[in-house]
């Protein structure tokens, strides 16, 4: 078993509104089960979802899972979590969710989705973060970026901060070749 100080935390983004009947759900559990056994800690915004499939999956496979919830919020965080880290705001939730981690996936989700990526991956081109993996898994990724290229100013070198891969099985092939 890894010991606590050597976990790397990857940080898994999604909707919340991903029941277990959705795709993205099923792919998450099988992430969080594949991201313990490749020896990473997860962390989400602990809530339902996306969040609550990727603690489930990894909660199944002995891991230790983080939830990043917001005082603000009424939801309750999801079972699966070994840890919760309470944040009073939705930046300082950001933040927690993107300062110790190694790696992010995001899965398809919505507004909160997109403002967590957008933020990973400016603070990546910007190099305020050390280069790390941005993986977005799923079909809907290259058609989502291809429309904001379309009608945004987003260049080749913005792209190259992102992996886009079709299951999880890929996504872990990513964290373990650049994930430090």
């Amino acid at each position: 078993m890894i010991e606590a100080n050597e976990r790397r935390r990857i940080t898994v983004f999604g909707g919340s509104r991903c029941g277990p009947e959705t795709a993205e759900y099923q792919e998450a559990l099988r992430l969080g089960r594949l991201l313990v056994e490749a020896g990473f800690e997860v962390c989400s915004g602990g809530y339902a979802g996306v969040m609550e499939a990727i603690s489930r999956g990894a909660h199944e496979a002995g891991g230790h899972i983080v939830g990043v919830t917001m005082t603000q919020f009424k939801s309750t965080p999801n079972p699966y979590l070994k840890a919760i880290e309470p944040s009073a705001d939705f930046y300082t939730r950001l933040q927690k969710l993107i300062r110790q981690s190694v790696g992010y996936i995001a899965l398809r989700g919505g507004m909160g989705t997109i403002t967590e990526i957008s933020l990973v991956w400016n603070k990546l081109a910007m190099r305020v973060l050390p280069p790390r993996p941005l993986i977005l898994l799923g079909e809907c990724w290259p058609h989502a970026l291809e429309c904001m290229r379309e009608h945004l100013v987003i260049s080749d070198a913005d792209l190259a901060w992102l992996s886009f891969v079709d299951n999880a099985e890929a996504a872990i092939a990513i964290l373990k070749a650049r994930a430090r």
